[in-house]
C-alpha cells in the first residue's frame, strides 16, 4: 500500500448519534458523511479531510451491536506534545468518555485511558510513535 491508502476503522454500534458526538466532541474530528437506512444500516463517518483515516460508526435496524467483547480493544493517538495531550485528555472526559484504568498496564506509563457507551477504549499516548 502507499502513503495515499486510507484507513478506516468501522464498528457497529447501539448507540450511534451519541457515539458519533463523543467521538467529534473528544476528538475534534468532523462528520465527514453520514447514511440513513443504507441495505438496513444508518451510519456516520467521522475524522478530518486532511487525515488519512476515518472512523465510522453503523448501526443496523432490528439488531443488537452489544459491548466491547474485551477490555483490550483500543484505538491507539500518540500525541507527543504535552499541552496538546492535556487538552484533549480534557476534552475527552468532557465530553462523555470515562477516564478508566488501561487493561494492559503499558499504556498507563505514558498514557491515559478512554472508554465510550459502548465499553470500546481509547488511548491518548503522551509519547512520538517510534518503531
Amino acid at each position: 500500500m502507499n502513503r495515499n491508502t486510507v484507513l478506516r476503522v468501522a464498528r457497529s454500534t447501539d448507540n450511534l448519534d451519541k457515539i458519533a458526538q463523543m467521538y467529534m466532541d473528544g476528538l475534534g474530528f468532523e462528520r465527514l458523511f453520514e447514511f440513513k437506512n443504507h441495505d438496513g444500516f444508518d451510519g456516520v463517518i467521522l475524522g478530518s479531510r486532511s487525515h488519512l483515516y476515518h472512523l465510522e460508526f453503523t448501526q443496523c435496524m432490528g439488531e443488537m451491536a452489544g459491548k466491547a467483547p474485551t477490555k483490550d480493544n483500543l484505538l491507539v493517538f500518540y500525541i507527543p506534545d504535552k499541552s496538546e495531550w492535556q487538552h484533549i485528555c480534557k476534552r475527552m472526559k468532557q465530553s462523555g468518555f470515562d477516564c478508566v484504568a488501561s487493561f494492559n498496564p503499558y499504556w498507563d506509563v505514558s498514557g491515559k485511558t478512554f472508554e465510550d457507551l459502548d465499553g470500546y477504549r481509547v488511548v491518548i499516548q503522551n509519547e512520538q510513535w517510534s518503531d
